[in-house]
């Protein structure tokens, strides 16, 4: 697993990529750092999005397909959709959230998850819902090796 950094509205959160969503990760990663806008979901409940449009997320030349895919996010995961139904999209649940758009219920890869900081997820979804969009940046925490002091 691979350690990241999301910063958004003042708010920092630390987060692990998902081992069964490796092609997704593996693509993300290849992004990073990555700015773009956050802005409040509209038909998912307790969430946060990140439109992309038509925008193809790929490994090799080849769009990343569906894995470990999920309508139901928990506090603090971080979805991929690769399009289809609807565009393009990363969402990140911060409160009760089911992934959906005009079309109806959609399932993203569950490919981050957030393990410090989502005490603070509520705070930037209620400033993000009344304040509006806000730039997000996701970027590689360079994990430092503990050596044996031996």
């Amino acid at each position: 697993m691979t350690r990241l950094r999301i910063t958004s509205a003042g708010f920092e959160f630390e987060a692990e990529t998902h081992p069964d969503a490796p092609l997704t990760v593996k693509a993300f990663l290849k992004l990073l750092p990555y700015r773009q806008k956050l802005i409040h979901v509209r038909w998912s409940g307790e969430g946060c999005w990140v439109p992309l449009g038509e925008f193809k997320l790929e490994n090799n030349g080849e769009s990343v397909g569906f894995e470990n895919h999920t309508s139901h996010p928990s506090v603090g995961d971080v979805l991929f959709y690769p399009g289809g139904f609807s565009e393009t999209e990363i969402i990140l649940a911060y409160g009760a959230c089911s992934f959906a758009s005009k079309m109806g219920q959609l399932a993203g890869n569950h490919f981050i998850t957030i393990v410090n900081g989502k005490e603070n997820l509520r705070a930037l979804g209620v400033k993000v819902l009344w304040e509006g969009a806000q730039d997000v940046l996701f970027e590689q925490i360079q994990v430092k090796s503990r050596r044996s002091s031996r």
